[in-house]
């Protein structure tokens, strides 16, 4: 079998599991990774002060250390001409370099289509514009007691089955508010784990009447496609119990400022952003513009699908 490189996702969620108190092996079966390869990721990218392992920091390392082993390569005006014919659908480096590379038409590294890119708007060009421009990330401290989204009764990610864990079957959704400049209007993101299909709903207000109302809308859609969903803590998703009494479906909770157990609805909340940057009102966003976005964005390759699409994948019989 081929050897994948450790991905962002599963580097936060190896500093979860680590924090949760599970083994190497354990973190290993539950990523459907062999237990060598979590142990190295250990050894090799732990913090070097301290020698704790945080996600951030093991990630930039890993990335830096393939850079310098990276040999350069030089590509013709026409083939980076198609290179930029991607970009402009808004597909990202990683999404370009994996689809040129699985159609057999150009092997292309997504460090070096990023290189392009930064060159490109050193000289005045546009590409950096569809691109996602990724915002400094803050660490949260976790001192003392936290008091966000405090409902009893309310399941911890923790009691998941083990299958929503493992991407094993579909039906297990993510789903998260993606807020306005007005503070008012926004939308509801719902992601399945498996496939990374995505349904994004209008809301008129941050409230539980109108994420009810929303998700509702969304399940009778694809009813027999929810077996469970997890929620970030927000207030906006405590009347969950009126979605378990209208369909066979059961709601969990992420852990307060823990974004990486929900990472395919943190990952889509970013690619969305392409459409509605920060800074954009929701107010004349209408749902027809949100679904073709969503369709959009389920119709590009994916490399953790093997460069296959969230609908089609999701839409496989």
């Amino acid at each position: 079998m081929r050897y994948h490189q450790l991905t962002q996702e599963e580097r936060y969620r190896i500093t979860a599991h680590r924090m949760a108190g599970n083994s190497q092996a354990q973190i290993a079966r539950l990523l459907q990774r062999h237990p060598s390869t979590i142990g190295r990721e250990l050894r090799r990218n732990a913090t070097r002060h301290d020698g704790d392992y945080r996600a951030e920091k093991a990630h930039s390392y890993a990335t830096a250390r393939r850079r310098r082993s990276r040999r350069g390569a030089r590509f013709s005006a026409e083939q980076m001409a198609r290179v930029a014919v991607l970009l402009r659908r808004k597909w990202s480096a990683e999404q370009v370099s994996g689809i040129l590379g699985k159609t057999g038409e150009l092997a292309i590294s997504h460090e070096t289509i990023y290189r392009h890119i930064r060159w490109d708007k050193l000289a005045g060009g546009s590409l950096w514009r569809y691109t996602r421009i990724m915002s400094n990330q803050r660490r949260k401290h976790y001192r003392g007691a936290d008091s966000r989204g405090i409902l009893p009764g309310k399941r911890h990610i923790s009691e998941r089955p083990v299958e929503v864990e493992g991407r094993q079957r579909t039906g297990h959704w993510e789903g998260d508010t993606v807020m306005g400049s007005d503070l008012h209007h926004c939308v509801l993101t719902l992601v399945e784990r498996k496939t990374g299909f995505a349904i994004v709903k209008k809301l008129k207000s941050r409230t539980k009447v109108e994420v009810i109302r929303a998700a509702t809308r969304a399940i009778r859609s694809h009813c027999r496609q929810f077996k469970t969903i997890t929620f970030d803590n927000g207030t906006e998703f405590h009347d969950y119990v009126l979605l378990e009494e209208r369909f066979p479906v059961k709601v969990y909770f992420a852990t307060p400022y823990h974004s990486w157990e929900r990472g395919s609805n943190e990952n889509f909340n970013g690619l969305l952003r392409q459409y509605l940057p920060k800074g954009t009102c929701l107010r004349p966003v209408t749902q027809a513009q949100r679904d073709r976005i969503a369709d959009d964005l389920n119709n590009r390759p994916r490399k953790r699908s093997g460069f296959n699409t969230p609908a089609k994948l999701y839409h496989r019989k």
